[in-house]
Parts: C-alpha cells; sequence; structure tokens
C-alpha cells in the first residue's frame, strides 16, 4: 500500500510543481518582491504542512490575494527599499504563523465560518480586479501609479500612447496561449509553465531585453538564508497579518473542503491552524510570503492522483532543485509574460456568476458581495473584507430582531396559538412583544387566551424574563390572558428565579419531570 501510494505521489508533486513553481514567481511580483521570494515560498510551506497538515491535495505555499494582501503590508512598512522589503515580508509572515499557531491552541477553528460566502466571493472578485489593474503596467511596458483599482486603471488608461509595442505584443501572446490552454487542453498542458519558457525562449532568441522589454534579471541562486523578523515593524504590521492570518485560514479550510474524497480522513480545523502556522513561521524565517492552500495549485495535486500529504513534499523538492540549479533559466524570462500568468490567474477569482447566484438565492447576499467588490477596489483588501463582514453580522442581526412568529391555530373561540420561530433575546424582544399584541389585535375573533408556543426557545437572558410581566399587563387590559407551552427545563428554572414567574412556572417544571420521570424507562428499555 505504502508503495503504491508513494508511485502515485511522486508524479503528482512533480506535476504540481510544473503549476506551482512560476505562479509562485509571479505571486512575488504582486507583493512588489523579487521573483526569487515566490520560490523560498515553495519550500519549507509545502515541507512543514506535509507533516502537519491533515488535507491529503492541500498545497501550500502561497496564492494571488494572500500576495494583494502582503503588497498592502509591505508598502505600510517598507515602501521603496526593497531590503526593507524583506524584512517587513519576514516579519508579516512570522506574525501570520504566530496568529495561526495562537489560534489552533485555542481552538478557534470555527472562526472560518464567520467568512460568509457572499464576503468570501466578493473579496475574491474585488481581489482579482484590483490584481489585474496592478498589473496592466508590465503587460504594456509603461510606468503605473495609483494606490487603488480605479487609480491604477486610470493611470494606465493615460499613458496607453506611451505603451511599448513588443511587450504588448508579448503579452498579448502569452494571454492567448493561457487561456487556450485553460479552455481546451487544462490537464494536459501546465498553463503557467508553459507560458514562463515561451518567454523565456522568446526573449533568448529575439534578445527582447536589447529591444525595450523588461526581463526579470539575475535571480540568485542557493538555498535562502536565515532571517529574523524586526520587532520594529511588528506594531505596524500586526493588524495586516492578523488579516493575512484569516484569509490564508478560509481559503485553504474552502480548497481543503473543495477536493475531499470517499476515504479521506476528516479535516481538522484546529490541527490545520497548526499546519498553517508552522507554514507561515517556516516561511518568513527563510524569506518567503506568507503561506496559505491555493484553490488553483490543490485543484492540480488532486487531478494528478495526490494520495496523500507526500505529494506537497515532492513538490518542495523539486523547487529546491529548481532555486539550486535552475535560476539562471529565469534571468530572461520577460516580465510581460509573468503579468499575463498573473492576470489569467487572478481572473479565475472573478467569479460573477457565483456571485450572481447567491444572489438569486437572497438578493441581500448580492448587496454584500457587491459591496465587498466595490470596497476592495476602492479601499483596499481588508478594508473591503470588513465592510463584508460588517454588512453580514449587520443582516444577521436584522434578521434575529424580526423573529418569525407563526400562528399555528386560527381562533375559533377560546384561544390563539402562536410559535416564535427564533430565539428571543434583549435585542428583540420589545419587536416580539409588540408582534405578539399586534396578532391577538387582528385576529378574526378575539380570543380569550394567548397561548405561545416555546419549543424554539432553549433559553433566554434577564431581560426577556422580566419582559414577560408586561405582556401580561398588555394583554390583560384587553381582557385576555396569556399561557405559555413547550417551555424546556432550562427555561422553567430560570423562570422560577424570575420575580412575577415564580407562580406560574412551578407547575409546569412540576409537569416537565413528571413527563421526563415517565420516560425514563422507556429509554433504558
Amino acid at each position: 500500500m505504502g508503495w503504491a501510494r508513494l508511485k502515485a505521489d511522486i508524479p503528482a508533486g512533480v506535476t504540481t510543481a510544473a503549476v506551482v513553481i512560476p505562479q509562485a514567481m509571479a505571486y512575488a511580483t504582486i507583493a512588489g518582491l523579487p521573483v526569487q521570494v515566490g520560490l523560498y515560498t515553495s519550500i519549507v510551506p509545502l515541507l512543514v504542512y506535509a507533516l502537519v497538515g491533515t488535507s491529503r491535495p492541500l498545497s501550500v505555499t502561497t496564492t494571488s490575494t494572500i500576495a494583494a494582501l502582503t503588497a498592502v503590508a509591505v508598502a505600510s512598512a517598507a515602501p521603496e527599499n526593497t531590503a526593507d522589503a524583506m524584512k517587513a515580508v519576514t516579519t508579516v509572515a512570522v506574525l501570520t504563523g504566530a496568529f495561526l499557531l495562537a489560534a489552533g491552541a485555542f481552538k478557534l477553528g470555527f472562526i472560518a465560518d464567520f467568512i460568509s460566502l457572499p464576503v468570501l466571493a466578493g473579496f475574491k472578485a474585488g481581489t482579482g480586479l484590483l490584481i489585474i489593474s496592478g498589473q496592466l503596467g508590465k503587460v504594456l511596458g509603461i510606468d503605473q501609479s495609483g494606490d487603488n483599482f480605479f487609480q491604477k486603471t486610470w493611470s494606465a488608461i493615460t499613458h496607453l500612447p506611451d505603451a511599448q509595442g513588443r511587450t504588448v505584443l508579448l503579452a498579448a501572446l502569452t494571454l492567448a496561449l493561457l487561456v487556450a490552454i485553460k479552455l481546451w487542453a487544462p490537464r494536459a498542458f501546465p498553463g503557467a509553465l508553459v507560458a514562463v519558457a515561451l518567454g523565456i525562449v522568446l526573449s533568448s532568441l529575439l534578445d527582447l531585453d536589447e529591444k525595450g522589454v523588461a526581463v526579470v534579471g539575475p535571480v540568485p541562486a542557493g538555498l535562502p538564508g536565515l532571517e529574523l523578523p524586526d520587532l520594529g515593524l511588528v506594531e505596524v504590521l500586526l493588524p495586516a497579518a492578523a488579516g493575512i492570518a484569516l484569509m490564508s485560514f478560509v481559503e485553504a479550510i474552502a480548497a481543503a473542503r473543495a477536493f475531499v474524497q470517499p476515504g479521506d480522513k476528516a479535516l481538522n480545523a484546529d490541527r490545520e491552524l497548526f499546519g498553517l502556522g508552522a507554514a507561515n513561521v517556516g516561511s518568513g524565517l527563510t524569506q518567503g510570503l506568507p503561506a496559505g492552500g491555493g484553490l488553483s495549485q490543490t485543484a492540480v495535486n488532486d487531478a494528478a492522483g495526490a494520495r496523500t500529504q507526500l505529494a506537497g513534499a515532492v513538490t518542495a523538492v523539486v523547487a529546491l532543485l529548481t532555486v539550486l540549479f535552475l535560476t539562471g533559466l529565469f534571468e530572461e524570462l520577460p516580465q510581460a509574460s509573468l503579468g499575463a500568468v498573473v492576470i489569467v490567474a487572478a481572473a479565475g477569482l472573478v467569479d460573477v456568476d457565483a456571485i450572481r447566484s447567491l444572489g438569486r438565492i437572497r438578493g441581500s447576499a448580492l448587496v454584500i458581495a457587491s459591496a465587498t467588490v466595490f470596497g476592495v477596489l476602492l479601499l483596499g483588501v481588508l478594508d473591503g473584507v470588513l465592510i463584508g463582514v460588517v454588512l453580514s453580522m449587520l443582516g444577521l442581526v436584522w434578521g434575529l430582531n424580526r423573529p418569525e412568529i407563526m400562528v399555528l391555530e386560527q381562533p375559533q373561540g377560546d384561544e390563539l396559538v402562536a410559535r416564535i420561530e427564533a430565539p428571543v433575546y434583549f435585542a428583540n424582544v420589545g419587536n416580539v412583544h409588540a408582534r405578539l399584541l399586534e396578532l391577538v389585535d387582528s385576529a378574526p375573533v378575539k380570543p380569550r387566551t394567548l397561548v405561545v408556543d416555546l419549543v424554539a426557545i432553549p433559553d433566554a437572558d434577564v431581560t426577556t424574563l422580566l419582559r414577560v410581566p408586561a405582556l401580561e399587563r398588555d394583554l390583560s387590559a384587553r381582557d385576555i390572558s396569556l399561557r405559555f407551552e413547550n417551555a424546556g427545563p432550562r427555561l422553567l428554572e430560570l423562570a422560577q428565579r424570575t420575580p412575577g414567574l415564580a407562580d406560574r412556572c412551578e407547575r409546569e417544571l412540576l409537569e416537565h419531570r413528571q413527563r421526563e420521570g415517565e420516560a425514563e424507562p422507556e429509554r433504558r428499555q
């Protein structure tokens, strides 16, 4: 069995390396860092995750979204100097790892569920567009300025007359090739590798560097040195690291869940936090970008037949050999080719159909996703995500504050029976109170008793409990009595300790205990 897995994992890891290595190099340029930083990110994170992670196919290097977040962080801490930028990326990667490790220690794996699907869809679409706008300068051969999507795009438009013809032609050819491979032969050819190889060949044969086409230039060979974080940058980078940690975990969990197959071991979210945290710390200490599980490389790894995490380790070995012996091949790589690779990868994040489908299910989902997109485009990645999360939480609170109350029986004489379909708490008890009065006032036949079914309310806070006498008074003024049904034991015990409710719940609590006592022998049988 071990040999069978090995025979599957080795070719899967090599195949995935053909996608991971050129993509990681391209993603490093998103963050404004040398391409070798992307190569370094393809070594240690994969090795660490292979030892600690729980997902069979998850490929942990870096992603376009993490690179975009890193770009914001690096720009805030080291806007000009490359050496300072390397210090910044090391610091933010280690901080990201520390956040993830701490979250794992406190078993906070559930936090991924706070990023709703509309926010995630909007975040990806907005980030994809932001990344594409930032690559326009490379594919056009022009200088580009601006901080947000609109400024970058306008800068590219205003400099169009200065576009370098050979650069534009090469970028267009590369884009067409990548799109063709993606449409017609996605599994037969690793598009990013083919694009990079073609760019190198054309650059070398046609001396494009001498004709004004920007190239990568010398890429240092050898293993990365140990780089320690700069403690002076911790305060500046702490918020960005928290955001990157959250998105790294969310993306990784989403990618891992997307490729779960029958027979796979169950994902352990808390252990995933440890795996990603250790991978990020290792990446930072070896001059790499913050790491995460990318959907595209994970899809390749799964399709190539990865049986265990060993496939990721094989990918890391291939990246290591590349760093040691093959960096000279990339000196003639045109920046336009890398820009085209990034654009195609980022375009995959802009899933308009997914946003529309969410909107068809519920209009508020479309609003949240759209607001997240525009927040990312205008204010940046972190602020855009925060807007989406806040809107999601406000939508949740809005719904909770207006719980549905279902009339179970129309009053045919004495009773109106109503069931509250959501928990009642301090913020919505006033709305529930008013809604119950509306029901009795609008009933076709005035009831003598309002019966409230509490089956959906297992617990209540102090404000809710103390509001009951006020409801009774309002009903009494209408010559209507109040009765509760299906109250659980916890609710009855709380009511016993509440002034004005103790007497009325004594009988209900006794009856509940009697029912439990009668049911116990049946359960034992």
